[in-house]
């Protein structure tokens, strides 16, 4: 059933897209190669015949240029010969990613126009952030921060028009990491482009994120004292075990309420491992990682990892000429020495405490305003009838989810819980990592949760999440539930059964951050 919002939405949807001179459309893929667009070249144009799994689709790459600086996106546009649903979908990338093509055929199985960017660079490096001479390339910068995602939904959205003859009824951004706040920079930023959007894992406040991922090497590298991969898994383990039956009251290797847990790693303390006993330095580090980034006097920059979450990937130490050293991840290595250092023989051992709350004012003042997505003012895409769909998983390696909750909050403070409840929902999911994996309930569809909010009114009480063996078959299920609930157990019938469960109010402590 089509709500009256519903109705009027799409009446807007129809009227915003009339106000804009459509090309004249040729109707073949063929003959998207003639389609005259400002700014626009179609370099290809080609249908694809499908396999067993991906229907014939047509083909389009464009290439579109910025008028103002020198800067220049690629933009593939992938549409449905036959079964299209009416729907166009925009998707994200990842990391420095902008996206790719091949992160389209998952929509055109299911109907959609689709379309992605590279966002103005090749590749999920960061060597875009430097022009030739070494100074800062800011029309690329700028391209990889928001205007890449807008030139390409403008630009498929002609395309979408010249070879259906009419435009989508309705068009969702769907996106995880860096597409996680490519989506929340357009509901910002652009608010009448999307009916609809999802942002999972999102990099909203990405200056402080991008800096603070290395906290965890900086406290290795100043302490002197680089931990054992098996001391830090040992510490991940001990913390799930004392928090497993938060929130859900089920013991199963997942921590329902991170926020929650109050679990002390001192007590780990002379605990044997593998690689020796657990000491008093390591505990420090250990504690640090947690607290997150802090400056000199201790006063927070950022969230740190949460309990439940991985050590490795952030924090990986290894072996070299017999002495263990930490090991950054590189994006970080990358951000630091390309757009910060500006040099691209930067040494990360070079860091130290005072360099390192250097380098993170430095990130925020200078590109907060271009790849930051931490304003919380969503009222013009309130007023444009948008729907927003936040999710995050709980176990995040690399994108501690407080940041998320901490921007959520900020929303409702902004313009009050009961009216961001209206467009804007976050859910938390327990145990699964960066946008997927882990050991917890993978959120199973969000984007047809959004759909049925967006056309039918149906706003999500939960997401239905799913726990997968090895054959991707699901075995349980389970409730995601929106921030602030967690998903309970109700004490009968078997936990792997969603229905055995309820949401309830969390015990957690409040976020130790600037909200």
């Amino acid at each position: 059933m089509i709500t009256v919002a519903a109705v009027v939405v799409s009446i807007w949807v129809a009227a915003s897209c009339a106000a804009e001179p459509a090309p004249t459309p040729p109707r073949t893929c063929d003959g998207l190669r003639e389609m005259s667009r400002p700014e626009t070249i179609v370099t290809e144009a080609r249908e694809d015949p499908g396999d067993g799994t991906t229907p014939r689709s047509c083909r389009v790459t464009l290439t579109v240029t910025d008028p103002v600086d020198d800067g220049a996106v690629t933009v593939w546009v992938y549409l449905p010969v036959d079964g299209w649903n009416g729907r166009f979908q925009g998707v994200g990338g990842g990391g420095f990613l902008g996206g790719d093509a091949e992160r389209l055929l998952d929509p055109v199985r299911s109907g959609y126009a689709a379309a992605a960017t590279d966002a103005g660079h090749t590749g999920p490096t960061a060597d875009f952030a430097l022009d030739a001479t070494g100074d800062l390339s800011w029309p690329a910068i700028e391209d990889f921060g928001h205007e890449g995602v807008q030139d390409m939904t403008l630009a498929a959205k002609d395309v979408v028009r010249a070879y259906y003859g009419t435009d989508p009824a309705r068009s969702y951004f769907n996106g995880c990491s860096t597409g996680g706040r490519q989506g929340v920079m357009e509901a910002q930023r652009f608010p009448d482009e999307y009916d609809g959007i999802v942002a999972g894992a999102p990099v909203i406040n990405f200056p402080e994120l991008q800096t603070g991922q290395i906290w965890g090497q900086v406290a290795m590298l100043n302490s002197g004292n680089p931990v054992a991969p098996c001391k830090f898994e040992a510490a991940l383990a001990a913390t799930i075990e004392a928090c497993d039956t938060l929130g859900d009251n089920v013991r199963d290797g997942v921590i329902g309420d991170p926020l929650a847990c109050r679990f002390d790693p001192g007590t780990l303390v002379g605990r044997a491992t593998p690689c020796g006993p657990i000491t008093a330095a390591d505990v420090d580090v250990i504690r640090r990682i947690g607290e997150g980034p802090r400056r000199v006097d201790g006063s927070f920059l950022w969230y740190g990892l949460a309990p439940g979450a991985p050590f490795a990937g952030l924090h990986d130490t290894v072996e070299v000429d017999g002495r263990l050293e930490g090991k950054p991840f590189q994006y970080d290595v990358w951000w630091i020495g390309l757009f910060l250092a500006q040099d691209r023989n930067w040494d990360w051992k070079t860091l130290t405490p005072a360099s390192f709350e250097a380098f993170f004012d430095q990130a925020v003042r200078q590109y907060d305003d271009v790849l930051g997505a931490a304003d919380p003012d969503l009222s013009a895409y309130e007023r444009s009838g948008g729907k927003l769909l936040l999710w995050h998983g709980a176990a995040d390696f690399g994108v501690p989810f407080q940041g998320t909750v901490d921007y959520y909050e900020r929303v409702q403070a902004t313009l009050g819980a009961e009216r961001t409840q209206e467009f804007v929902r976050l859910f938390l999911a327990p145990g699964v990592g960066h946008c997927r994996g882990g050991a917890g309930a993978q959120p199973a569809d969000p984007l047809e949760a959004l759909v049925d909010w967006v056309e039918n009114g149906n706003a999500p009480a939960i997401l239905d999440g799913e726990r997968l063996d090895e054959n991707g078959v699901a075995p349980a299920t389970r409730p995601i539930c929106p921030y602030p609930t967690v998903a309970r157990w109700h004490g009968q019938g078997n936990p792997d059964d969603g229905a055995t469960y309820a949401c309830a109010e969390s015990t957690r402590m409040a976020l130790a951050g600037p909200s």
